[in-house]
């Protein structure tokens, strides 16, 4: 379930963070990796540092077109994708009262429609290539418990689920699976900056986010990690059957248990 020789792995949001550490994880094994995000740039360096024959390319999974072309072009220098991970996202902290109309709209743009248009671009692929094939979405603890200040990010994941679970029962004939990993709160870029924005609408020091916000309900006090995420990504992604479809698996040292 480690080896993933051969297959081609397209992880969006994979210049930096958590898409970063699992297109690495899958080109270590074996992998074809392609590494997209709306930093082209980014991402085509990350991908150079990454693997032989990995590629980097610009999508903003908001835009239709560009998800198509992209997922066309992969196909065309690579093949068809085997293994899509969702991965794309953003955060605003603010009071759902003060929170913006645009703001509101652009978070779901990001996480609900970004998940939705590279889902169909793969699994349009996958049907045709008639191989089968692994559908990740990148949802978070918050798919599944709500925290003040994150409306929009808190609706998206949840939302998130009903799209595995029926990507899921409709992919079961063509061997298609799909699953959700659910992280707890993960030191990346996107999470450090979250520590003083809450902080400032808390009214709370930075120490204070971390321990009594962030990290309060889990059972060691520990952030996961990058390496926790990958490794979870790279055995989803290999799971030879659909006994495991549908699902949503939480890595957050026990933050919320199910």
């Amino acid at each position: 379930m480690h080896d993933l020789t051969g297959k081609v792995a397209l992880v969006t949001g994979a210049a930096s963070g958590i898409g970063q550490a699992i297109a690495a994880a899958y080109a270590a094994a074996g992998a074809r990796v392609v590494v997209a995000d709306i930093a082209r740039d980014k991402a085509v360096a990350a991908a150079a540092a990454m693997a032989p024959g990995a590629i980097g390319i610009g999508m903003d999974v908001t835009d239709e077109a560009q998800v198509d072309d992209g997922f066309a072009r992969v196909s065309r220098e690579m093949g068809p994708v085997d293994i899509l991970v969702s991965n794309a996202g953003v955060q605003i902290i603010a009071p759902l009262a003060e929170l913006s109309f645009a703001d509101w709209k652009r978070m779901l743009a990001v996480h609900l429609d970004g998940a939705f248009l590279t889902t169909r671009a793969a699994m349009r692929q996958m049907v045709e290539a008639g191989r089968g094939g692994s559908i990740l979405l990148m949802g978070s603890a918050h798919s599944h418990v709500a925290s003040p200040l994150k409306a929009p990010y808190v609706t998206a994941k949840h939302g998130l689920l009903g799209l595995a679970r029926t990507i899921a029962k409709e992919g079961a004939a063509h061997g298609i699976r799909a699953n959700v990993i659910c992280p707890g709160f993960v030191r990346t870029p996107l999470v450090e900056k979250q520590i003083p924005e809450q902080a400032k609408a808390r009214g709370i020091d930075e120490a204070a986010v971390i321990r009594d916000v962030m990290l309060r309900d889990t059972v060691d006090g520990e952030f996961t990690t990058l390496e926790d995420i990958a490794a979870t990504a790279v055995f989803l992604a290999g799971f030879g059957s659909n006994a495991l479809t549908g699902q949503s698996l939480l890595v957050s040292h026990g933050w919320h248990m199910q």
